[in-house]
This record gives structure tokens, C-alpha cells and sequence, in this order.
């Protein structure tokens, strides 16, 4: 399944799918707000033991348990996907302790260097070439990023954890040859020893503020299942429905509604060297679609020939 292969005509037919997905995303601080009382590693530990039973219920309904019994038997498809499972677990860690932490503008930042970290992997492991708009967008960020180092450090490695864990990710998850869904399935899967032994030493020190304390809380964290599977199943239905670069362009939506929020929901402070780093930011992302939307209308005009 490759979103180039979306057939012409159906960016619209893809785009509600986008929206939706990349809204939940975005809004998903508010949702882990809810869990700050409870320590960050077990929400992860939670978010992954319910997300496996709901990705089993969505696999049974697209009739994708074989594709997810198949890659179990493969070992070097267990393997990648162990490393994707490892880095996406480090960056639902680092999102959640961002949030926790009052830093969502850092993590809104992570996410909008995400597709120019993209770029760059694309060029070091898939022999992709940098176009030179690409090129000019990826400086610009560069500079951007630099200006942290001279006065937001504390809150640097927040962006770059959450840029480069999600960019190997998806990398892996571009060269593994297995679907979305199933893929998040293994991933869990392989994760699960680990959640539950976590899960189940909060449960036995019994500090009162995680799973089995308190009703709601105990629900929230189940609940935790569903904001991560429901927005994958929504992208994942986007990428079959719409082109690569279609896609590219909803998917600043998220970054833009956790950098709203940040500011104006949770009141963060927003230093001078962060605001100059956002507008480098957002001068290369339009560098960026510009070239992405004048290469889609390239095709387009092509295709019609």
C-alpha cells in the first residue's frame, strides 16, 4: 500500500480522512492533560496494552490477521519492526513527558521538522536527491534550529527526540513490507512484556494515581487505545485515497493545533528565540510545499497530455 498509487481524482475523496486524523493529533494534548497525575511511563505502558485489543478488532473487520500472522513469521520483518516499535515508544514517551511538562510548543515544533527530517533521511538511506527548493527549505530550518541552541537548549532535545525518532520510524516503516495496521500490531505486540511489567509494578507499589486508583482515570487510560489507533486507521485510509504530496500538505494541521494550544490553551511562554525559530520554520515549510505543490501540479498537467 503506497500513497503514490492513489488514483487521480481522489484527493478529495482522501482529504476528510486527513483532516481527521491530523486534527486528533493535534488536539491530543488536552485528551493526556487529563493524565497528568499519572506518571508518564505508565500512560505509555497503558496507551500500548489497549491499543493492541482495538488494532485485533479493526484487523478482524479489514480481514488483515493474516498479513499480521505473516510478518510474525518473518524474522527480519520482526526485527525492523522491533527498532520501529522501540523508536515510536521513545517518541509517545517524550510527547507525553511534553505535555506533562508544559513544553507542547517544543513538541509542536518536533512535528513541524519532522517532514524536512524526512527529506534529509530520504536522501541519506533511500538515495533520494534534494531538489534545490528542498535544499533552501532544509538550510532555513537549520538556521532555525541554531537559534535555539543560543537560547531555548532546555527544551532543544524535546523538538529533535520527536523529529528524529519519528522520522527513523517512518523510514523503517517505509522499507518494512507490511501494512499500517498490522505493522502497528506487531509493534505492540512486541512491546506488550515490557508495558505489562511496568503496568503491573505501579499497580503492586500502589501510589494511588495510575490504572485501578480511580475510575476515571482507570477509563482515560483505556481510552488511551483508541486516540491511538482511530487517527492511524483514518491516516491510513488518507493515504490510500490521496497522492504522497496531497497528503504532505495536511499534515502541518497537527503541529499548527498543538502550537495554538500551547500558547493560548496552556499559556506557555513563548521566548523571543522560540518565535524566531517558528517563523524559519514556517518559512520552509511554504518553501517546501511550494515545491511539493508545483511538482504535484507538474504531474497533473503531465497525466493530462
Amino acid at each position: 500500500m503506497t500513497q503514490a498509487s492513489a488514483p487521480a481524482g481522489s484527493h478529495q475523496g482522501g482529504l476528510p480522512y486527513a483532516l481527521a486524523a491530523y486534527g486528533i493529533w493535534g488536539f491530543v494534548p488536552l485528551f493526556f492533560k487529563l493524565l497528568e497525575s499519572v506518571p508518564p511511563v505508565e500512560v505509555l505502558a497503558q496507551r500500548i496494552i489497549w491499543s493492541l485489543p482495538l488494532c485485533f478488532l479493526i484487523m478482524v473487520f479489514r480481514r488483515q490477521i493474516g498479513d499480521y500472522l505473516a510478518a510474525l513469521r518473518d524474522p527480519r520483518v520482526l526485527r525492523m519492526l522491533l527498532a520501529s516499535a522501540l523508536l515510536i515508544a521513545v517518541n509517545w514517551l517524550v510527547y507525553i513527558f511534553a505535555i506533562f511538562t508544559d513544553h507542547v510548543l517544543a513538541a509542536s515544533l518536533g512535528y513541524y521538522l519532522n517532514p524536512l527530517v524526512n527529506v534529509m533521511l530520504g536522501m541519506l538511506f533511500l538515495g533520494e536527491r534534494l531538489g534545490r527548493l528542498q535544499l533552501v527549505a532544509v538550510v532555513i530550518a537549520g538556521i532555525g534550529v541554531a537559534i535555539l541552541l543560543a537560547g531555548a537548549l532546555d527544551t532543544l532535545w524535546i523538538s529533535l527526540t520527536l523529529a528524529l525518532s519519528f522520522g527513523f520510524y517512518g523510514l523503517i516503516r517505509k522499507i518494512v513490507p507490511v501494512g499500517s495496521l498490522p505493522g502497528l500490531a506487531i509493534e505492540t505486540t512486541l512491546l506488550m512484556p515490557l508495558a505489562l511489567a511496568v503496568s503491573g509494578w505501579y499497580l503492586w507499589i500502589g501510589d494511588g494515581r495510575g490504572f485501578g486508583s480511580d475510575g476515571a482515570i482507570s477509563l482515560l487510560l483505556m481510552a488511551g487505545g483508541i486516540v491511538t489507533a482511530v487517527p492511524l486507521l483514518l491516516f491510513a485510509t488518507a493515504a490510500r485515497r490521496m497522492s504522497y504530496a496531497a497528503l504532505g500538505f495536511a499534515q502541518y494541521l497537527a503541529p499548527t493545533l498543538q502550537f495554538l494550544l500551547g500558547l493560548f490553551a496552556f499559556h506557555e511562554p513563548l521566548k523571543p528565540v522560540q518565535l524566531a525559530c517558528f517563523v524559519l520554520i514556517w518559512i520552509s515549510i511554504a518553501v517546501f510545499s511550494f515545491d511539493m505543490w508545483r511538482k504535484m501540479r507538474a504531474e497533473r498537467v503531465g497525466g493530462s497530455i
